[in-house]
């Protein structure tokens, strides 16, 4: 089950695209689909966050918590639409389009993905716009 929470003032996203997408996404990783949730706030709600359980005193777009069972994906997903919005000018995309790249980089961490080394980070970079492709074609 794929959820949506709100912990900001934005407008609710096109929940029912998303998943599908998402859930094409897991399949195409050979994975299934357990709880993930989408936890979407502002920067000070993910910063209270970074502090608290991971000791970093900065602000991010996305922290995960992955508690993945197997092939089994299930998790926690939290974004900063705040970051997401300064990302999307920064970048020069639309923020529908960082925001389903923040999304997909969460749920890529769930299938084994990292991003700490240079090798790491390009090949997350290839798998997020493969899976960008994905949305694409099916809308």
């Amino acid at each position: 089950m794929i959820n949506f929470f709100y912990e900001t003032d934005i407008k609710p996203l096109n929940e029912t695209d998303l998943s599908s997408w998402i859930r094409n996404v897991i399949l195409s990783e050979e994975k299934s689909e357990g709880e993930i949730n989408f936890i979407l706030c502002n920067d000070e709600y993910l910063l209270k966050i970074n502090q608290d359980f991971l000791d970093h005193n900065t602000y991010t777009d996305i922290i995960s918590f992955d508690n993945t069972l197997g092939n089994e994906l299930h998790g926690d997903i939290f974004i900063s639409h705040e970051r997401v919005v300064e990302n999307s000018e920064k970048y020069r995309v639309t923020v529908d389009e960082e925001l389903r790249r923040v999304l997909v980089h969460g749920v890529l961490h769930f299938c084994g993905y990292k991003d700490k080394s240079t090798e790491e980070k390009e090949m997350m970079t290839r798998k997020e716009n493969e899976k960008l492709s994905m949305f694409h074609v099916e809308h």
